[in-house]
C-alpha cells in the first residue's frame, strides 16, 4: 500500500506543478462540513491511506505531512508507515498547525490550492489571517485528486424518506415557523443552512447518503414566505413532493445552489461559516448583506422535546437488551474456554444480531469498536472482515458501539475483563469509572458548560498523573449524526470559547478513558439526559439523567479505591438497570445480570 500511496503523490504533485500550485491542502469534508462522509469524499484517504474520520494533508513538491488528534496519533502512525508522510500530532507541544505551517513554507507569490466545496469557510479564512503579510494566490476551485482518482466512487443519491410526529414529536410546519420567527428576531430575509442534519431536523426528513448518518446530501434556503430544498428529484417520492408543497417547499436539483445563490438580490442573508463552504461564500453576492451567525437550527435540535426524550428512553432501553446480552454470550464463552476462537469481527456480528431483534431498529450509527487487548489502546480502532483478531484471556475487550432507532440514537462503550487481570489493569479501570460516576452525578447552576464540568470525569485520573486525549462528551442527535455540534463536553474548545450552555434536553455523552499503547484500553460510556434539578435562591439547577442501560464490569472493580458516594452511585445505577432489563432477558441471562448488579460493599477485597 506504501507504494501507491506514494504513486498517487507523485501524481498529484504533478498536476500541482501543471496548475501552478505550491501547496496543495485536503481536508476530511464533503461540500456540508460533515464529520463522517460517503466514499465519493474521501479524498484525504485515498491519497494518504489514513482512514480516520479527521485529518488534513498538505501535499508540497518536497514533503507531506498529515494532521490529526489524539484519537487517532496510534492508528495514524500506524497506517502512515512506509510513506513519506510525516504526522503532525494536533495539540502537542512544539507542533506546527497547518496554519502555522502554511505560514512557515509559503512565500511570495507562490500558490495555495485546495477544492473550495470542501473547505468551510471559517477554516479558508483562518489560514487567509495566517498568511495576510504574504503576497499569496489561491485557487480554490480545484479538485486535484479528483483529477487522478480513477474508479472514484458514485456520489450518493439515495431514497430519502419522512420520520413521523409521533417520533420526531414536531412537525415541519412548526420547526419552519420557529425559524422564521428567529429570522425575524435576528433580521434576516433568508437563510441558507448547508449541514445536513440541521436539514434533516428542520424537514423530518432522513436518507442513506452517508453510511451511519441518516441524512440526505441537499442544501436549503428558507425565505419568509417559502422555502427550497436542493436534492435531485428522482430520490423524493411523489408522495413526500406533495407533503413538502403543503408548506410551500419547493424542489431544486442539488447543484442549483450556486447558481441561485449568484442570483440572490438585495437581501439580508444568514449563514453560519462554520458550515458554509468556501465555493458558495464565494458565490453571495456583494449586495446581499450577510449575517455569519449559529443557525438557530443548529441549537434547537440539539434540545429534545418531550416525545424525542421519551422515545429516547425506550431506544435505550432496547439497545441495553441488545448490549447486556452480547456481555453475557463473552462470558459465557470465556468459561467455556473458548474465547480465544471468537474474533472481533464476530462479536460485530453477533452484537448486530441481537440490535435487529430490537423493535424499530434500523442499523448501527457508527462504526463498531471492537478493540481485543492492545487494539484497545487505539482510540477509534474497528475490525473489519478482513482485518480483526481473535479476543485475547486476561485482559480486556473495548466494546464502543450504537444504534439508530426510530426511538431515537445510543452510543454505549463497556470495557469487559476476560480472565484474571492484574492490580495495574483493575486500578485504571476504576479510576475511569469514578470519574465516570462523578460526572453522571453533577449538579450544576444553569450557565454552566462542558468545559466546566469535564475535570469531574478526569480527576480520580489525574490523581494518579494520568489523562486521555480525547473530549470526554458529545452531543448526540435524534436518529440523527451520533456526534452532534455544537454541545460538548471538553477541557478546552477548539475555538478558545467557553462552549455551549448546557440546556434541559441535550443528549450527552459520558466516557472518560485510558490508554496504555501496547496493551490495552478502557472506555466507558453512557449517555446522559440534561435535566433540570431544582430552583432555589440561586437560580435553577441541572443535572444527568441515565439513559444507557447496560452493567459495568465487577470484575475490574476494586472498591477500596472508591469513596461511599461513588459505590452508593454504582449500587444505585445497578439496581436501576436490573430493574429495567431483568423482563427482556432469558433465564440464564437474569440469573447472570443479577449477579452483575448486586449491591458492592467497599470492605471486599476480590469480587
Amino acid at each position: 500500500m506504501k507504494n501507491v500511496i506514494k504513486g498517487r503523490i507523485e501524481k498529484l504533485r504533478e498536476k500541482m506543478r501543471e496548475e501552478g500550485v505550491t501547496a496543495y491542502l485536503t481536508v476530511s469534508d464533503d461540500f456540508h462540513g460533515s464529520e463522517y462522509v460517503c466514499d465519493y469524499f474521501k479524498c484525504r484517504e485515498y491519497i494518504s491511506g489514513f482512514t480516520g474520520s479527521a485529518g488534513t494533508i498538505i501535499v508540497t513538491q518536497e514533503e507531506a505531512k498529515l494532521w490529526t488528534d489524539g484519537r487517532y496519533f496510534i492508528q495514524a502512525k500506524e497506517q502512515l508507515k512506509g510513506s513519506e508522510i510525516a504526522l503532525m500530532k494536533m495539540g502537542e507541544k512544539g507542533v506546527l498547525t497547518v496554519q502555522e505551517y502554511l505560514a512557515d513554507i509559503l512565500h511570495d507569490g507562490e500558490c495555495l490550492g485546495y477544492d473550495g466545496r470542501t473547505i468551510r469557510s471559517d477554516y479558508a479564512n483562518s489560514i487567509k489571517t495566517a498568511l495576510a503579510e504574504k503576497n499569496i494566490e489561491y485557487k480554490e476551485d480545484i479538485d486535484l485528486i479528483g483529477v487522478i482518482w480513477r474508479k472514484r466512487p458514485e456520489f450518493p443519491n439515495e431514497p430519502i424518506w419522512l420520520l413521523k410526529k409521533k417520533y420526531a414529536g414536531k412537525s415541519r410546519k412548526q420547526k419552519l415557523k420557529y425559524l422564521r420567527d428567529e429570522m425575524n428576531r435576528i433580521g434576516v430575509d433568508a437563510s441558507l443552512i448547508v449541514s445536513l442534519d440541521d436539514i434533516a431536523w428542520l424537514y423530518n426528513l432522513r436518507g442513506n447518503d452517508i453510511k451511519y448518518s441518516p441524512v440526505a446530501l441537499s442544501y436549503t434556503i428558507v425565505y419568509k414566505d417559502r422555502a427550497v430544498l436542493y436534492r435531485d428529484e428522482k430520490s423524493i417520492g411523489k408522495q413526500i413532493i406533495k407533503e413538502f408543497e403543503k408548506d410551500n417547499i419547493e424542489i431544486a436539483p442539488y447543484s442549483q445552489i450556486y447558481e441561485d445563490i449568484k442570483k440572490l438580490k438585495e437581501l439580508t442573508l444568514l449563514i453560519d461559516e462554520k458550515t458554509v463552504n468556501v465555493s458558495l461564500r464565494n458565490s453571495i453576492p456583494k449586495d446581499v448583506y450577510v449575517i455569519n451567525q449559529m443557525n438557530p437550527t443548529t441549537l434547537a435540535k440539539t434540545k429534545k422535546n418531550n416525545t424525542e426524550m421519551e422515545n429516547e428512553r425506550r431506544a435505550h432501553l432496547l439497545d441495553g437488551v441488545a448490549v447486556t446480552k452480547l456481555i453475557y454470550w463473552l462470558k459465557k464463552r470465556y468459561r467455556a474456554g473458548k474465547i480465544d476462537k471468537v474474533t472481533e469481527w464476530e462479536v460485530c456480528r453477533k452484537l448486530e444480531s441481537f440490535r435487529q431483534m430490537g423493535e424499530g431498529y434500523l442499523q448501527q450509527s457508527f462504526a463498531p469498536i471492537v478493540a481485543a487487548g492492545a487494539n484497545g489502546a487505539i482510540v477509534h480502532y474497528a475490525p473489519t472482515k478482513k482485518k480483526n483478531i481473535p479476543l485475547q484471556e486476561n485482559t480486556f475487550v473495548l466494546l464502543d458501539t450504537g444504534g439508530h432507532y426510530l426511538y431515537g440514537t445510543t452510543d454505549v462503550t463497556r470495557t469487559v475483563a476476560l480472565g484474571e487481570l492484574t492490580r495495574e489493569q483493575k486500578e485504571h479501570y476504576t479510576a475511569v469509572l469514578r470519574g465516570h460516576l462523578n460526572l453522571v452525578a453533577a449538579i450544576f447552576p444553569y450557565g454552566c458548560t462542558g468545559t466546566n464540568l469535564d475535570c469531574l470525569a478526569r480527576g480520580p485520573l489525574w490523581e494518579m498523573g494520568l489523562d486521555f486525549k480525547h473530549g470526554t462528551g458529545h452531543g448526540v442527535g435524534y436518529l440523527l449524526n451520533v456526534h452532534e455540534g455544537p454541545v460538548g463536553i471538553r477541557l478546552k474548545e477548539p475555538d478558545g470559547s467557553t462552549g455551549v450552555v448546557l440546556e434541559e434536553g441535550m443528549l450527552i455523552s459520558n466516557e472518560p478513558g485510558y490508554y496504555k499503547e501496547g496493551e490495552y484500553g478502557i472506555r466507558i460510556e453512557d449517555l446522559m439526559l440534561c435535566q433540570e434539578r431544582n430552583r432555589t435562591n440561586y437560580g435553577k439547577f441541572l443535572g444527568f439523567e441515565m439513559m444507557t442501560m447496560v452493567p459495568y464490569d465487577r470484575e475490574a472493580i476494586l472498591p477500596e479505591m472508591m469513596t461511599d458516594r461513588e459505590i452508593r452511585l454504582l449500587n444505585w445505577y445497578h439496581a436501576v438497570v436490573y430493574e429495567k432489563l431483568e423482563l427482556y432477558v432469558n433465564a440464564p441471562e437474569k440469573k447472570w445480570l443479577k449477579s452483575q448488579t448486586r449491591s458492592i460493599e467497599k470492605k471486599l477485597k476480590n469480587i
